[in-house]
């Protein structure tokens, strides 16, 4: 009987490992206060070796990196979402597109401005795709919250 159990865990280790939930994107989320009621918020993504997640602007095919941040009364944003990290161009046979996408790491930099002195969260939602050079993984949406405002 014992060698039954050994020969069954020893076949099924391996298809449990593979089982696992790839997530190839660790994201933080921080802000950073340029004046009294200015702040930047940082939505930094973390990409493992060999994977690449798109821009906002990604081409055609692939489900592009989005971001929409839930209304507050005490919070105006400024301008568009910038991206700070090494884009890649490059032409995509599986979509049959030039994509747009970010290796290692991108920061997503967004301004707001802040009504008041009281502390308050800006709340949101990233949706985002990632792929390596044999699989797309399904987008995800990941909900965030970042501390604005206060002393």
């Amino acid at each position: 009987m014992r060698k039954v159990l050994t020969a069954f865990l020893l076949f099924a280790l391996p298809v449990l490992a593979s089982a696992q939930i790839e997530n190839p994107v660790k994201w933080s989320f921080t802000s950073k206060k340029i004046n009294a009621t200015t702040y930047e918020l940082h939505m930094t993504a973390s990409i493992d070796g060999g994977w690449h997640l798109y821009a906002q602007v990604a081409g055609e095919g692939p489900v592009p990196t989005s971001f929409k941040l839930s209304k507050n009364p005490l919070v105006v944003p400024t301008g568009k979402i910038e991206e700070v990290g090494k884009l890649h161009k490059a032409f995509d046979k599986n979509f049959d597109s030039e994509l747009k996408y970010y290796e290692g790491e991108v920061d997503f930099i967004q301004k707001v401005t802040v009504k008041g002195k009281a502390a308050t969260k800006v709340k949101g939602t990233v949706e985002f795709m990632t792929c390596d050079d044999h699989q797309c993984l399904p987008p995800k949406e990941l909900e965030f919250a970042i501390s604005v405002g206060g002393k």
